[in-house]
């Protein structure tokens, strides 16, 4: 008899685990899908990166130079701070409206100014550098704004999707339903 709670095999993936329960605050800022391995691969390395200033900034300390361990220091929380920015990273919810969360950027758009959301074929970045293929992005048209203008919101290939195409179409699905929800004609 298999005990799912204790092990690592079940299917973390359904999609009864994305909807939101009744009684959670839909005011609140919400990801309506998992950030995705390669995010959290990366986060964790960077994590591991600061490790190596802290303990450089203790061995700096022991040394006598006060103020090269307090530069180290800084420089650890500032590592520290960018994981936890690239774990932010993505698409948020909320009743109020929608908010991409970039790793220097946050725009968010109210459900009033939301025209459409929709999913289209196109050229789209691979991990976020300058390589495209063709793959798959979420689009948000905003009134007053050319859509092609703003930069995708989902896309196939980005670090939480990448080999995971079902991921991105529960994630699309997602953000369309709550857009469809809570946008005013």
């Amino acid at each position: 008899m298999p005990l799912p709670f204790l092990t690592a095999d079940r299917d973390f993936d359904e999609a009864a685990d994305e909807l939101a329960l009744p009684f959670d605050d839909r005011g609140r800022w919400r990801r309506p899908y998992r950030p995705g391995p390669w995010r959290v691969a990366l986060a964790a390395l960077v994590l591991l990166l600061a490790s190596y200033v802290l303990v450089a900034a203790v061995l700096v300390a022991l040394t006598g130079s006060r103020s090269a361990a307090l530069v180290c220091f800084g420089g650890s929380v500032l590592v520290i701070l960018c994981a936890l920015r690239l774990l932010r990273m993505g698409v948020w919810v909320s009743a109020r409206g929608l908010r991409r969360v970039g790793f220097l950027s946050t725009s968010t758009a109210s459900w009033e100014q939301v025209v459409a959301v929709r999913t289209v074929q196109q050229p789209v970045r691979w991990l976020g550098l300058p390589r495209t293929v063709q793959g798959q992005a979420l689009i948000l048209v905003r009134k007053g704004r050319a859509a092609d203008s703003v930069p995708p919101l989902l896309t196939s290939h980005n670090s939480d999707f990448l080999a995971r195409p079902e991921a991105f179409d529960r994630a699309a699905d997602a953000v369309e339903v709550w857009a469809d929800e809570y946008r005013r004609d």
